[in-house]
């Protein structure tokens, strides 16, 4: 099993940044990539940014490129995502995922663990 707890969520004003962790524990060598998702009220849960925690390699929805940042630091199992020139609607909770080696990281059925998610609200 993977644990996996966000925090870093909260109120903003649009144009702001704010800044995500979501800590892994358990298993966590079974994991190849880690994934951000956020949904928004009514609307379906939608791929944000993913990473592979051993290359480094991102890949990242096109709503967020040039604004979002996903990055590791493998040492103590955090991967942060970095939110800047932030909008209304990129209000949502945001919740990290992991997946094994080898599943699509932009799709969510990759992914086997969750996290509880945490709330952003953009003010506008």
């Amino acid at each position: 099993q993977v644990q996996l707890v966000e925090s870093g969520g909260g109120l903003v004003q649009a144009g702001g940044s704010l800044s995500l962790s979501c800590v892994l524990s358990g298993r966590v060598f079974t994991t190849a990539g880690v994934g951000w998702f956020r949904q928004a009220p009514g609307k379906e849960r939608e791929f944000v940014a993913t990473i592979n925690r051993y290359s480094g390699i991102t890949s990242y929805a096109d709503s967020v490129k040039g604004r979002f940042t996903i990055s590791r630091v493998n040492a103590n199992n955090t991967v942060f995502l970095q939110m800047s020139s932030l909008k209304s609607e990129d209000t949502a909770v945001y919740t990290c995922a992991a997946r094994p080696v080898g599943p699509p990281g932009h799709l969510l059925s990759s992914y086997n663990y969750w996290g509880q998610g945490t709330q952003v609200t953009v003010s506008s």
